[in-house]
């Protein structure tokens, strides 16, 4: 009874933000307007069972402190795959959960009606096996120095040439090790050319779009997701994994 109550709601948690997300984002119209991406300040970890099988939820912002409790949460887990939603937060923390997930050989997953944008691009990718489920939402932006256009007028009036300088070397380690995690990953480099590096990086008069949400499509082009969805409509559930896909043992950090 306790476990069928879990059950409920889980599904009610997934499914009732499906509805609401179909409000489309004035600003980013490849978007809803209110993604369900959690709005816990720091991400959670929690174990629920779904369909007979134990899946680690990952809720919430990718935290500067954020290792620790994923390898406490891994390492007390029974299961192989996480469910993600999170509005992103520090990429190089996202990078590191990223390759921690991959050396643990975990599946991701990014259920129908969850969000998974920013910094959790990164940590989703590191999955050896990664599914979108139809719904679910693989969100991503243009890196930037600062999203807060204001906060960054004003450090140029400050001292534009050291700013400029700062900002033009961060963007150029940080482009460096984004594409090193994509091969890693084995996701195509094209995903950021033609899709992550075309978003403004901050929002201007003459455009507001910094967001974009793949179409199934464009998860199956670029391997965001390893096993295509070959559903057709959304679902409360994400499927289950192909019973020939065999598991190595995981490494305990």
């Amino acid at each position: 009874m306790r476990k069928f109550a879990s059950l409920v709601a889980l599904v009610a948690l997934i499914s009732g933000h499906v509805a609401a997300a179909q409000q489309v984002d004035s600003n980013n119209p490849t978007c809803p307007a209110a993604p369900n991406w959690s709005n816990y300040r720091e991400m959670r970890f929690s174990e629920q069972e779904v369909n007979g099988r134990r899946v680690l939820l990952a809720e919430g912002q990718i935290d500067d402190n954020l290792m620790p409790r994923l390898q406490a949460a891994v390492q007390n887990f029974q299961g192989d795959e996480i469910w993600l939603r999170s509005p992103g937060g520090n990429a190089r923390v996202g990078n590191q959960a990223g390759r921690f997930i991959r050396d643990n050989n975990l599946t991701t997953r990014i259920p129908a009606g969850w969000a998974c944008f920013s910094a959790c691009n990164f940590m989703f990718m590191g999955g050896g096996i990664r599914f979108v489920d139809n719904g679910g939402l693989f969100m991503v932006h243009m890196f930037t120095h600062t999203g807060n256009r204001s906060a960054l007028e004003g450090a140029l009036q400050r001292d534009s040439a050291g700013t400029v300088g700062q900002i033009e070397q961060q963007s150029a380690l940080l482009a460096s090790e984004d594409n090193d995690f994509l091969i890693r990953m084995g996701i195509s480099r094209l995903l950021l050319t033609e899709v992550m590096y075309q978003q403004s990086a901050v929002q201007s008069a003459a455009n507001r779009s910094t967001r974009r949400c793949l179409t199934q499509q464009e998860v199956n082009r670029y391997n965001v997701a390893t096993v295509p969805w070959q559903g057709a409509t959304a679902a409360a559930q994400p499927a289950a994994a192909p019973a020939n896909e065999t598991r190595r043992n995981r490494r305990r950090n």
